[in-house]
């Protein structure tokens, strides 16, 4: 899992382009027996076009894109109002069927039968979406789910940052944005270490350690510990060490 990891996150700093970024998250997500990805980021404003970034079958996104499909979707109305990763298709998880079941129908057609919704909501810039999906139900995806979805939800954030950071220049944050304290504090926090195990570390309180994070999500616009460590990701302004991650 480590080599994946590092290795998608490696793609991603080299990624020139759209392109490039499904190229990264095509490997790693096959590299974890999961084929199909999509990426989709609502727009803003009313207007606006979302953005998609996937390897589903051209065909379905486009028709998918043409019928503005985005704008009565199921699982993106629920990622629009839930924060929680949720798995979704016919006959499973909580979505109301008579809603999904037309939308479900159609992309069953294209062997999108079952998925693994992780929604992203930063607190600044558009909300959006990646989704795992396969062409049926199967033990090998549930498992992986299961055993990895944290690690996965690490992914859809990076992969959200950088793909916002090629559309929008302000979002980058530089490395004076923090204190040197409230940067490794957020290293420590990013491998899973609690609060009393980063204060053990660096030899400082609980409490300290506390308020080093809450002013680090602060400064980036966050609210949560694995949305600032992908801002920060993106703006290739500290090298995360990885070797503690799952």
């Amino acid at each position: 899992m480590h080599r994946i990891f590092q290795n998608f996150i490696d793609c991603l700093l080299s990624a020139p382009n759209s392109e490039g970024l499904r190229d990264a998250m095509s490997r790693a997500a096959a590299g974890l027996d999961l084929s199909c990805f999509a990426y989709l980021s609502m727009p803003l404003g009313t207007g606006g076009q979302p953005r998609l970034i996937s390897n589903y079958p051209s065909a379905w996104t486009s028709y998918y894109l043409r019928r503005h499909y985005e704008r009565f979707d199921p699982v993106i109305i629920r990622a629009l109002g839930d924060p929680e990763p949720f798995e979704w298709g016919l006959g499973v998880g909580s979505l109301n069927p008579s809603k999904s079941q037309e939308l479900f129908e159609e992309a069953a057609r294209y062997g999108i039968r079952y998925g693994f919704t992780i929604p992203i909501h930063s607190g600044r810039g558009p909300v959006a979406a990646v989704t795992f999906a396969a062409d049926e139900r199967r033990p090998r995806f549930e498992r992986t789910i299961g055993e990895h979805a944290r690690v996965l939800q690490l992914m859809a954030m990076y992969f959200h940052a950088h793909a916002q950071r090629g559309i929008r220049s302000n979002l980058p944050i530089t490395p004076a944005a923090l204190s040197p304290r409230e940067a490794e504090c957020l290293q420590w926090a990013a491998q899973g270490k609690s609060a009393w195990e980063i204060g053990t570390i660096l030899g400082i309180s609980r409490h300290t350690v506390i308020t080093h994070l809450e002013n680090a999500k602060t400064k980036l616009g966050v609210r949560t510990i694995v949305q600032a460590v992908a801002r920060i990701t993106a703006s290739n302004s500290i090298p995360w060490p990885m070797s503690h991650l799952p």
